[in-house]
């Protein structure tokens, strides 16, 4: 069983990744959509500034949060006008996960988009459909198995998040202690290693779930078209 603790750090874990997947997710249709239909001077540079969170030092990003949303940051004085405070707060644990996963969740939306049939949006458009409506109608259902691996990748990852976590919104109990930071607290005190594993293995299971649905999602989708281009 776990204890008072360990079910608030998994409570705030879920809160803050369904959160985090929820706010990147029409940002990361858009963004996804433009790379994979637009061909743009520079466009080389968004990509690697898109996939600069994969290969930045979690601490780093983290501080920089920090620099930007802090108390004293210029994008965070002009929140707290407002009455936001994202730094050492749990929206703050939401923003460090989105930044981190975002990259996860682009990559196979953009995917999706760029194996859609061109001919079926051409086809809709030359009857009379606006961009618009082929988009909804057509592009953004054909793309949702994309959108489902992106969307549970970005879970995974923002369950998983701690470096950037840590460094911005720090280690409160209730408030900012996610599983990650809940095993780092726990493996630091004397008689902790039992709570700990506790918390690992089900952080073990939670993965190997996502990445079970993750699998069946993309061999379905496999199948699908397997079945399309046989009758083709």
């Amino acid at each position: 069983m776990l204890s008072p603790e360990e079910w608030s750090a998994l409570y705030l874990s879920a809160k803050v990744a369904v959160c985090a997947t929820l706010f990147c997710l029409p940002f990361a249709i858009a963004l996804a959509w433009v790379l994979a239909r637009y061909e743009f001077r520079f466009k080389f540079v968004a990509e690697a500034l898109l996939q600069m969170p994969m290969v930045l030092p979690p601490v780093v990003l983290g501080y920089l949060l920090l620099i930007l949303f802090g108390a004293h940051g210029w994008i965070g004085q002009l929140l707290n006008q407002f009455g936001i405070q994202l730094a050492f707060n749990w929206k703050g644990a939401v923003l460090a996960s989105m930044i981190v996963a975002f990259p996860l969740m682009v990559q196979p939306i953009r995917l999706s988009f760029q194996m859609i049939n061109r001919q079926l949006e051409q086809v809709a458009g030359s009857l009379g459909a606006s961009p618009r409506r082929v988009f909804y109608s057509i592009s953004l259902p054909l793309a949702l198995p994309g959108i489902l691996i992106g969307s549970i990748l970005c879970f995974s990852r923002s369950l998983g998040e701690f470096g950037a976590t840590i460094t911005f919104v720090g280690n409160i109990p209730d408030e900012t202690r996610t599983i990650p930071i809940a095993i780092y607290s726990l493996i630091q005190q004397p008689d902790g290693e039992h709570a700990a594993m506790r918390l690992v293995i089900l952080s073990l299971i939670l993965a190997f779930g996502a990445l079970i649905a993750n699998s069946y999602i993309l061999q379905k989708y496999q199948r699908k078209l397997g079945g399309k281009d046989a009758a083709m």
